[in-house]
């Protein structure tokens, strides 16, 4: 079956600190223990810390290759 564009799951770049915690179940200052340590990658946008999503995915082991990867 052809996938189309549109139809492929699309994952975020970054997330915030919230949403980071709803996502691995973490506390906050566990989330910001990780960052301190280098174990999460961030990006400071103004005042806002951005959480790097593909360094959320190594973290919790939910890394595996997509399916675009496995052409």
């Amino acid at each position: 079956m052809i996938e189309r564009a549109w139809e492929q799951k699309i994952e975020p770049l970054t997330v915030r600190i919230s949403t980071a915690v709803r996502i691995t179940g973490l506390s906050r200052s566990r989330i910001y223990e990780l960052i301190q340590s280098g174990d999460l990658e961030t990006t400071k946008v103004g005042r806002a810390t951005l959480v790097q999503y593909r360094s959320l995915k190594s973290l919790t082991g939910n890394d595996a290759a997509s399916p675009e990867s496995q052409v």
